[in-house]
């Protein structure tokens, strides 16, 4: 019997945190240069942002994207972050777009548009290894990420919300019924709460489906069930907008519901656009064949810019696609071929200022300064900001970017390298010296390291306010 049995070693009393030395928690920096967002460790989630690193390419995004006018026939539809640096993988561009869908979500682009906009975000990364290779299986990851992302659910409670307040035989107390806007979406997408109130479901989804953009919609519409229900013990939830997709044909079916029907849900919701920004891009033409690089072309022209269905007709969906440097040849003879390159070149002629290009350059000195100032801090045992870099130094700091070739995430794993190496060696300062006389062995060093899962997407977020 082992249930009695304690292990014959044991912890020692007063363990101290080997990274105390330097006044650190543990160790600040990832010892893997990849973003993994769905991991709960800070350190590769993201979430650790320096903001003032990409201020120029955050500015640019929010005045020609987020603060044009959906209204705007001619707002972008189709977009670019283009990596300028050929020094490969890690130039911060996923955790500069997974902090940017949060920021979109935060208020839904109203504070950021003075209130012109109300619109959601999107990140989607597809899968390594070619599992998207087709336009319909794109079109599942943009459903995949509505769903992760409760926008169907939002969107079901503003429409009730709205219906149950024109109503003169309802009479709804905000400050006794609901706790908070989370708990308002919850109970607006709960039968108790409006069998408890009294609330008749027909009369109220009768009234929000007077909107025009309902009588638009396919009669086999998630919703229209809720049109024939009184005081039953079901409405309509996300949940069955997941069955009625999963039960349509993969392909064109999917595709019509997407950028038809649910484009007019939302505006019908409130909302007047969204932002898709699709990370690694590169994931889907790597494994596609010509004929199926034109055929996706093809389906983005039709589907965002001539067809017939509602996106194509308004430009309620805007794709921001995420490039690194070199990406642009894989798919510059589709762009020509579909006709793509005269709606969003790829590449804007030299001397020339494209709004829809945002250019990712390489960073500098500074930068990377503060790049290892808010991951320190975050680990910090005591604040201390006359000493906010320390154990390195600004020149340790600068030699190690110029040897990292200014590639953030090169510099946040060699960071990672020197405490540990600087602990085992019993130094308390990582200046220039050590820095020159460690990352010979960085080859050595980075051999030994695991990598880190690269799960398939997942929510970051936390539920927006409305």
């Amino acid at each position: 019997m082992n249930l009695l049995k304690k292990p014959k070693s044991t912890l020692p009393e007063d363990s101290k945190s080997k990274y105390e030395i330097f006044n650190l928690l543990e160790n600040p920096f990832p010892n893997t240069p990849f973003v993994n967002k769905v991991s709960e460790d800070n350190r590769y989630n993201g979430r650790i942002y320096e903001s003032k690193i990409r201020e120029a390419e955050h500015d640019q995004l929010i005045n020609n994207f987020i603060k044009e006018p959906q209204s705007n026939p001619n707002h972008i539809r189709l977009g670019y972050i283009l990596d300028n640096s050929y020094v490969g993988r890690g130039n911060g561009k996923s955790a500069f777009t997974l902090n940017l869908i949060e920021e979109i979500n935060r208020e839904y682009c109203l504070d950021l548009s003075n209130e012109v906009n109300k619109c959601f975000g999107l990140h989607i990364s597809p899968e390594p290894g070619g599992r998207t290779r087709t336009f319909y299986d794109f079109v599942d990851l943009i459903f995949d990420e509505i769903i992760n992302k409760n926008i169907i659910k939002y969107c079901l409670a503003s429409l009730r919300i709205e219906s149950i307040m024109a109503l003169e035989d309802v009479s709804i107390d905000f400050d006794v019924d609901f706790k908070d806007n989370n708990d308002m979406i919850e109970k607006l997408n709960d039968a108790n709460f409006f069998s408890d109130k009294k609330i008749n479901i027909s009369n109220m989804t009768n009234a929000f489906y007077k909107k025009n953009e309902f009588s638009k919609l396919s009669s086999s519409f998630p919703l229209f069930k809720d049109r024939n229900t009184f005081f039953g013990t079901h409405v309509v939830k996300q949940g069955d907008f997941i069955h009625y997709y999963k039960e349509l044909k993969k392909g064109k079916d999917r595709m019509n519901f997407v950028f038809n029907d649910l484009a007019l849900f939302f505006e019908a919701g409130g909302f007047n656009g969204s932002y898709i920004i699709i990370d690694d891009f590169e994931r889907i033409p790597d494994f596609q064949s010509e004929k199926l690089k034109q055929e996706f072309a093809l389906e983005v022209r039709t589907n965002f810019f001539d067809g017939i269905l509602q996106n194509a007709k308004v430009g309620f969906f805007n794709l921001i696609l995420v490039l690194h440097a070199g990406v642009p040849r894989l798919i510059e003879k589709a762009w020509a071929v579909s006709g793509m390159d005269r709606r969003s070149p790829i590449l804007s002629e030299a001397g020339t200022f494209s709004k829809h290009i945002i250019y990712f350059n390489k960073l500098n000195e500074n930068h990377a300064i503060s790049l290892i100032e808010i991951y320190l801090e975050q680990y910090r045992i005591k604040n201390d900001k006359n000493n906010s870099i320390e154990p390195f130094t600004k020149e340790a700091i600068a030699l190690l970017s110029e040897k990292s070739e200014f590639n953030a995430s090169s510099i946040l794993e060699r960071a990672h390298m020197l405490i540990e190496e600087a602990i085992k060696d019993g130094i308390d300062l990582i200046n220039e010296d050590y820095v020159n006389k460690k990352l010979g062995k960085t080859q050595d060093l980075h051999a030994e390291h695991n990598d880190i899962s690269m799960e398939e997407s997942d929510d970051l977020f936390k539920k927006s306010k409305k």
